[in-house]
């Protein structure tokens, strides 16, 4: 069963050449910047070549962030500040708000930013991965593991790198809490998907999958009630995915809890919960619609002409159809007015972020090393002074639309 997926855009940066000619005064020292320079630019065309995979993408940031640390992690182990950590500018853009960069002298800015870009590409690849035609069961292992990767680096960014920054994070970008509490929560939301689609195939109990369907739905909506006090204009289209979704997944939820309902002769409120579910079917495509409406950062789609919605209202249908025709034959039970109340709690299938941690500092950073960086040598023109009204090239992202979906299931 494929799957879509809305996706921001990544972050944009400028160029670093960590050229520090006069200061690095060994050959040891000036390797480390070199290495820094051409890992900083290969993983940077990793994030956009479709063929990158997770063991390609872990290389290349464990090589990275491997030096970098070396500008901030103190060789002893203690908790002193590296002497290199503001020696370089760095430039960054952010998913939301358009191609002009924040700009921090700060290792630990460099850490934070480029951290965010790779749990955003795990979101990306996974994305690409769930909307083939003919996903396999591996593949939808991936997607699940992915998409855990990516709430957990977040998680850890939010925790244990983000507060060490000087300055302070400046309202409704990337690194504040706001969003980056909505990316978490959205992937917890989006891993819970591939778990419901493989329940579905596996035919488990209904009261499993209605229980999964809830969990997910609340899922986006707390995402979404997380991004309500940012400006509609930069989250207006994410708001509207994360919308849809939450209707999507309370009519599977009522869907299922009908069938529960109906398996334990109790008609008249099964019908109730398949009308219900007929409700957020309605409100989810009239979301759809919205949605492709609605100008913003990310990705444009009509979810509403997907395989994966247009299933679920065949299901409602039937279902309910099902329904009516046991209670006219047998139960004839009087329909409630009011819907059943949901309190369903999944006791199997709910998402946790895989826990995540930079990689230990390269083995060739040693005290000799570190000594060999002289900053009284440093240029008293400091030309890396931030231009925070200077552009950065937004990245040139391979197309992650969704594929021509043929109805294939997870196998």
């Amino acid at each position: 069963m494929t799957h879509w997926f809305h996706r921001n855009p990544l972050k944009a940066t400028a160029p670093v050449p960590f050229n520090f000619y006069g200061v690095a005064t060994t050959p040891a020292a000036s390797k480390i910047c070199n290495d820094l320079r051409l890992s900083r630019t290969r993983l940077l065309e990793l994030f956009t070549d479709s063929s990158c995979n997770p063991e390609m993408m872990k290389n290349a940031t464990d090589l990275y962030f491997s030096l970098l640390q070396g500008f901030i992690l103190s060789l002893d182990g203690s908790s002193q500040e590296c002497k290199l950590r503001y020696i370089q500018n760095f430039k960054w853009t952010d998913t939301l708000q358009g191609h002009v960069p924040s700009a921090q002298q700060d290792a630990v800015f460099e850490l934070v930013s480029m951290g965010f870009n790779v749990a955003l590409w795990y979101t990306k690849y996974a994305s690409r991965l769930a909307g083939k035609e003919d996903i396999t069961e591996d593949e939808a292992k991936d997607v699940h593991r992915s998409l855990k990767i990516a709430a957990g680096i977040f998680k850890h960014l939010k925790e244990s790198h983000i507060p060490k920054l000087i300055t302070p994070v400046e309202k409704g970008r990337d690194l504040e809490a706001r969003l980056i509490d909505s990316y978490i929560i959205q992937c917890q939301a989006e891993a819970q998907e591939v778990t419901i689609a493989r329940a579905i195939e596996l035919k488990h109990n209904p009261g499993l999958i209605a229980a999964l369907a809830y969990e997910t739905a609340n899922f986006y909506q707390k995402a979404d009630q997380t991004l309500s006090s940012l400006d509609p204009a930069y989250a207006g289209k994410w708001r509207k995915y994360l919308n849809l979704k939450t209707c999507f997944y309370m009519a599977y939820a009522y869907c299922y809890h009908g069938q529960t309902l109906l398996a334990s002769d109790k008609c008249g409120e099964a019908i109730r919960s398949l009308q219900e579910s007929e409700k957020f079917f309605a409100k989810a495509e009239a979301l759809c619609k919205e949605y492709g409406e609605t100008k913003g950062p990310g990705t444009t789609a009509k979810p509403s002409g997907h395989l994966f919605f247009r299933k679920l209202g065949t299901l409602i249908k039937n279902t309910l159809e099902k329904c009516q025709r046991e209670n006219g034959f047998i139960y004839f039970q009087k329909v409630p007015a009011e819907a059943p109340q949901l309190e369903l709690k999944a006791n199997y299938g709910l998402v946790e972020p895989v826990p995540f941690e930079f990689p230990a500092l390269n083995a060739h950073w040693t005290p000799e090393t570190l000594n060999a960086f002289d900053l009284t040598k440093r240029p008293k023109d400091d030309t890396a002074k931030p231009k925070p009204d200077e552009e950065v090239k937004p990245l040139k992202e391979p197309d992650i639309k969704p594929q021509k979906d043929s109805g294939c299931q997870i196998s």
